[in-house]
């Protein structure tokens, strides 16, 4: 299947926000020890590290003692995570048209990357064929529900901001239903019934209540694209919205916005 406006327009956007990525939205690394608990990753695990970003999980799984490779589509997002981990392995890759042979990985492993690609579906059966039998997916994805920084943004930019045409992708948080969790995993050739999946609440202590604007403007990318494009009064009324809603989650210095997403898995079958 060949790339499309979509896959184009989030892999130029990740190259973009790489530079700024490990700055800007550490509330990822939050999801990252549930994801390898899902997917059980341990000692001797050759892991699979879809949508590597700076390389968070294929970190904290080589802390296990796990084997892992991190896969990304952007060139600089791939560089960033063989600069922040130099003994690791991480290559430029589409999750959608996997380089590696069958049973290469007992697990596989996306941290939010499946929110960005254009054919969720094509990627998790790559996954499954990547998979050892038995072997595990498990994937996080965001879900609006006690998630104050998905509502403090949507809501400013729902508020003051001007239509932007943008290339159409799946809807953002499609996989926060479990129903669709579900259905997915078991087109792509997962065993439906070995399906777990949590909804996971954690605190994001932010330094400053300007981050989360900076956020989308350096290192957004569908959002962040809606935000950069808007005239200077609307990008004025974003900012002073989103300044406002984390300001109401003041805690000491800094700021405690609870998030929340959904971590998932599935079991291939055999082994």
């Amino acid at each position: 299947m060949p790339p499309d406006a979509f896959w184009e327009f989030e892999r130029a956007g990740w190259e973009r926000a790489a530079a700024s990525y490990d700055e800007c939205w550490t509330d990822t690394r939050l999801f990252v020890e549930p994801l390898l608990d899902a997917a059980r990753v341990g000692a001797g695990s050759r892991l699979l590290d879809l949508a590597c970003g700076p390389g968070y999980v294929s970190e904290a799984a080589a802390a296990r003692g796990a084997d892992p490779v991190g896969l990304d589509v952007a060139a600089a997002m791939v560089e960033e995570a063989r600069r922040r981990c130099p003994g690791l392995t991480f290559v430029i890759g589409d999750a959608e048209r996997l380089p590696f042979t069958e049973e290469s990985f007992d697990a596989v492993t996306m941290n939010f990357g499946i929110l960005h690609l254009s054919h969720p579906e094509v990627a998790v059966a790559e996954a499954r064929r990547v998979l050892v039998p038995g072997g595990r997916f498990a994937f996080t994805a965001w879900v609006e529900e006690d998630n104050a920084a998905a509502e403090i943004v949507d809501g400013a930019v729902a508020a003051h901001a001007l239509p932007v045409e943008l290339p159409e992708g799946p809807p953002f948080y499609r996989f926060a239903d479990v129903d669709e969790c579900r259905r997915a995993l078991a087109e792509g050739g997962f065993d439906a019934d070995s399906l777990r999946s949590e909804k996971v609440v954690a605190t994001w202590r932010v330094p400053s209540a300007a981050l989360l604007y900076e956020a989308e403007i350096r290192a957004g990318v569908r959002t962040g694209a809606v935000v950069r494009a808007q005239p200077a009064d609307r990008l004025d009324a974003i900012r002073k919205a989103i300044f406002q809603g984390v300001q109401a989650y003041a805690d000491g210095g800094e700021f405690a916005l609870p998030i929340a997403a959904r971590v998932t898995a599935a079991r291939a079958p055999g082994g």
